[in-house]
């Protein structure tokens, strides 16, 4: 779906890449995650695959296509795109906001505006905040909204920049769950940016880490990094080595506590992963 091929860019009055010689593939109907800290380019490359930033060298290919090749504004539609403050029109109603693109691509405004509600819905956002404005919503509502749109022009790749990052956990927590319902339900392609390792392990089929300076440490399923960490850095970067990564479980079978390696309780091993953890044991 996505290709890099040995990617650089270095902007302007900058002796030092942002991104370092990438070559890199993003499955078809996967969410594949640019893992990295400040300065590590996972933005940038992700800016290359709707041609917001140019690379200096290399090619990036959407669906087997070159985008330097392509309009860039027909290209743009046809990829789904969410910030981490949702970019929404703060002067148009929820429900426009969702109609935008589809609007733009010909659609009727009938059939834009259900469209709207039919993701509205999708994204679990009630009816009757179709003819609210995006002041008039909590965080979490207006990023529903951002992940509406960028579906509304039933794009099958979406791009998605730290979209969780500004909201509390516990609406992070929630809109993460959403999202991995709604790409199991829709088959979407996802490429999503974060500096969260949690948020990673728990979206990503595949982990891309990314050192400072815009090159690749390591690209793996999560079980892969935090299993074999390709060196000393991402074991240090994803905490493979630290004692929160390190789980145990303590107390009889049917109340099975999980702790980590300070002693700390962090969940509790129900019945049926005991009992799988058992006969896994048994097998061996």
């Amino acid at each position: 779906m996505i290709d890099f091929e040995r990617v650089s860019k270095t902007y302007p009055g900058s002796d030092e890449p942002a991104v370092d010689d990438v070559t890199l593939h993003a499955p078809a109907g996967r969410t594949t995650v640019l893992l990295g800290s400040s300065g590590s380019g996972k933005t940038t490359l992700m800016r290359m695959v709707n041609r917001m930033i140019a690379p200096t060298s290399g090619r990036v290919l959407v669906r087997g296509v070159d985008v330097a090749d392509q309009d860039p504004v027909r290209l743009r539609r046809s990829i789904g795109y969410v910030l981490q403050d949702g970019g929404l029109f703060p002067h148009r109603t929820v429900a426009d906001n969702i109609a935008t693109v589809p609007v733009l691509d010909g659609a009727t405004r009938r059939r834009a505006r259900a469209r709207a509600m039919e993701l509205m819905e999708l994204v679990g956002l009630d009816a009757s905040m179709a003819r609210r404005f995006p002041a008039q919503l909590s965080g979490g509502q207006r990023q529903r909204v951002g992940v509406a749109r960028a579906l509304a022009n039933e794009a099958d790749l979406l791009l998605m920049d730290e979209p969780f990052g500004a909201l509390d956990p516990l609406v992070r927590a929630d809109l993460q769950r959403e999202l991995l319902g709604l790409q199991r339900r829709l088959g979407t392609t996802i490429l999503f940016v974060t500096h969260d390792i949690d948020e990673a392990l728990l979206l990503g089929s595949r982990i891309v880490v990314l050192r400072a300076g815009g090159r690749i440490a390591q690209v793996g399923s999560p079980e892969e990094i935090l299993s074999a960490p390709a060196d000393d850095f991402v074991a240090s970067f994803v905490g493979a080595d630290s004692a929160r990564r390190r789980l145990r479980v303590h107390g009889p079978a049917g109340a099975r506590i999980v702790v980590d390696g300070d002693g700390r309780p962090v969940g509790v091993l129900d019945d049926l992963d005991a009992d799988l953890d058992d006969e896994a044991g048994a097998g061996r």
